[in-house]
């Protein structure tokens, strides 16, 4: 009886973190193979699993795949949590100060997307996107030294900076955190945070107002249920997709300057300028779509799928 309360009173929680878990684990050789793509200068998608598979085999395309899949779990979990309270926050800020109801609007069958259900979901998914953010930078630069580390190590040319690379090789993920503390103290654990908040905070926002956006179009509006499955499936898709269009360069950014801090001494570490329509930072930018669009769908099918069977299970106890 203890375990049922828990999960009908965090339900958004329970169900977030078990799509995420299983989204994140089947998509995972696309994200390892996109940024392997943005820190090195592959030809092409297949250059780069060619690559990956003759030198790495299989493990190399799951290579640190323990951190994000706690990690993302984690995050995602407390991110839907914050984006489901702000939402009702700002919802209330509407009605108070404009006499609108963003939220009733969004679940009125018939009804269309208006400005203020646009702003009040960005303001909540920006609120999600940037709360979030001093959690989950730390994981998200282990991920990534452990994916690059066998190329680091590969692309070493300066002798005084070749035992810092080899530090990350081959290393589990609190190893690979020991080693960035050593190499660049406890601060460095938030290499490129300044990159991670302006992405976060921006592509979230744009992430869950496509989705909501999308999600009002194709069912509310048309009459269906605000879960109808084809409906979330699309909408889960296509927010991924536009989010990662719209914040991609910003991602090559980060990725290109965790990869210095990495594996260069600390005191040569430049930021590196974020330069959109530019077609060297949107290396792998296909990969991460697709990969982004088929997680989102399986993760907010999942995601309805399991808050409606808690739901019915309410519904029977009452």
């Amino acid at each position: 009886m203890q375990a049922r309360l828990f999960v009908k009173r965090h339900r958004t929680e329970v169900a977030a973190g078990t799509s995420s878990l299983v989204s994140s684990l089947l998509s995972y050789p696309l994200d390892s193979v996109k940024t392997r793509m943005q820190a090195y200068n592959f030809k092409s998608f297949w250059s780069c699993v060619e690559h990956t598979y003759k030198n790495e085999r299989v493990h190399g395309f799951w290579r640190g795949v323990w951190s994000p899949l706690l990690s993302i779990t984690l995050v995602r979990t407390c991110s839907f949590s914050v984006y489901q309270q702000a939402k009702y926050t700002y919802d209330a800020w509407f009605q108070r100060m404009l006499g609108v109801s963003p939220l009733r609007i969004a679940n009125t069958q018939g009804a269309y997307p208006t400005l203020s259900t646009m702003l009040c979901f960005a303001a909540a998914g920006a609120t999600a996107g940037a709360s979030i953010v001093v959690l989950a930078c730390p994981f998200e630069l282990t991920k990534n030294a452990q994916q690059i580390s066998v190329l680091m190590d590969r692309n070493t040319k300066s002798t005084v900076e070749e035992e810092i690379r080899r530090n990350y090789k081959n290393r589990g993920t609190f190893r690979t955190a020991q080693a960035i503390v050593a190499h660049r103290g406890f601060a460095g654990l938030y290499s490129g945070f300044q990159y991670h908040l302006l992405r976060d905070t921006f592509g979230t926002a744009i992430y869950f107002t496509t989705y909501e956006s999308c999600k009002q179009l194709l069912a509310n509006a048309r009459g269906n249920s605000p879960t109808d499955p084809k409906a979330v499936i699309l909408s889960g898709g296509f927010c991924g997709l536009i989010s990662w269009l719209l914040t991609y360069p910003i991602d090559t950014a980060k990725t290109a300057y965790q990869r210095n801090c990495l594996s260069m001494h600390k005191d040569n570490t430049e930021n590196i300028r974020i330069r959109f329509f530019r077609r060297s930072e949107y290396r792998g930018l296909l990969v991460s779509v697709s990969r982004s669009c088929i997680l989102n769908a399986m993760f907010f099918s999942g995601f309805e799928l399991i808050k409606k069977q808690i739901n019915k299970l309410e519904v029977e106890e009452l």
